[in-house]
């Protein structure tokens, strides 16, 4: 069984900084990749961060620039390290994994999901 467990949200001011943390466990595969998901309310959830196994990683346009991810296989943890938060980064931040092991942007390529952590930045 598979568990994906989030840390690391919370309130932050505007200019402000959060890491968060995704840690797995359980994983069939060996080599798997690991993404962040984002929802704010009344959105759909969107693709914020995602790093394959080897360590490249990808970034949705809105955070390219603030956000930087990357993970340390022997914990079986990724960290998304976030700066110049703005308001609009506000939502539940979701860490997912997926059985292929390079970074993807689609929700439907990840085959398990967190809980969530909330995420709120004040202006």
């Amino acid at each position: 069984q598979v568990q994906v467990v989030e840390s690391g949200g919370g309130l932050v001011q505007f200019g402000g900084s959060l890491r968060l943390s995704c840690t797995a466990s359980g994983h069939t595969y060996s080599t798997y990749a690991m993404g962040w998901f984002r929802q704010a309310p009344g959105k759909e959830r969107e693709f914020v961060a995602a790093i394959g196994w080897s360590g490249s990683s990808t970034f949705a346009d809105s955070v390219k620039g603030r956000f930087t991810a990357s993970r340390d296989n022997a914990k079986n943890t990724m960290y998304l390290q976030m700066i110049s938060l703005k308001p609009e980064d506000t939502a539940v931040y979701y860490c997912a994994t997926s059985n292929r092991p390079w970074a993807t942007r689609g929700a439907g390529e990840y085959d398990y999901w967190g809980q969530g952590t909330q995420v709120t930045v004040s202006s």
